[in-house]
């Protein structure tokens, strides 16, 4: 087979192979990963590389091993939906960093932080005071999640006894000049209406519009391509 021919073939099946599996595996393969699953992504991601790039004939011996390697990932994330202790063996559990504004040094030392990358991460939380802080825990995807003290957390409208209404999500309308038709229906609303909304505000066509999404309070968001702005800040050098 022409070599041009043969690395398109085995580009592909990797891409399949990576598509097919990485979409059966789920989304929380690709999002918050734990050690256990960043490394599994590594090997998943060299093995399809080896299928793409050999020159030998060893091309089903890598689908093999990619197909093997993905059903024993599949098998071990249902053993950590199932069981609580292979969950925790397989995938860590939290721990706690800080408590009520003392680092717990036992637990630095189990979990490999250091100083200056728990002093980091708290900043990163908008906290520079360590006697700020109520806990500090090491979640099991490496981040930490901060609570801080009751006296250092800003007022909520609970706190001053103000009742709010429900806010709700905007939903889109229009996506890059194409109209999101589910959504409309989902808010018992029709293309007319839409429409009739987008001439009321000047446009006579959804194409013109980059982006639009329905506010709970009823009102309409657009940003347009064109953007019609007297000066723009450029903050590069």
């Amino acid at each position: 087979m022409d070599p041009y021919l043969r690395a398109l073939f085995q580009t592909l099946l990797a891409f399949l192979g990576i598509l097919v599996y990485a979409r059966i595996l789920g989304k929380q393969q690709m999002s918050q990963l734990t050690f256990y699953e960043y490394v599994t992504g590594i090997t998943f991601g060299n093995i399809a590389a080896s299928l793409a790039i050999d020159e030998s004939d060893k091309v089903w011996l890598f689908l093999w091993i990619l197909t093997l390697f993905f059903l024993l990932s599949y098998f071990a994330g249902y053993l950590t939906e199932k069981s609580r202790p292979l969950r925790k063996l397989i995938e860590g559990e939290p721990t706690v960093l800080i408590h009520n504004g003392k680092i717990l040094e036992h637990n630095m030392n189990k979990t490999q932080y250091n100083m200056e990358n728990l002093m980091m991460q708290l900043r990163e939380k908008d906290v520079f005071n360590l006697a700020d802080v109520e806990y500090a825990i090491a979640e099991t995807d490496g981040v930490i999640t901060v609570l801080k003290k009751s006296q250092k957390r800003p007022a909520t409208p609970a706190d001053l006894n103000i009742s709010t209404g429900y806010e709700g999500l905007p939903s889109e309308l229009i996506v890059d000049g194409k109209i999101i038709y589910q959504n409309l229906k989902q808010n018992n609303l029709d293309e007319q209406w839409l429409m009739i909304q987008l001439k009321n505000l000047g446009y006579n066509d959804p194409a013109e519009i980059s982006y639009a999404v329905l506010n709970p309070d009823g009102q309409i968001l657009i940003d347009e391509y064109r953007d019609k702005l007297e000066h723009l800040n450029d903050i590069s050098d």
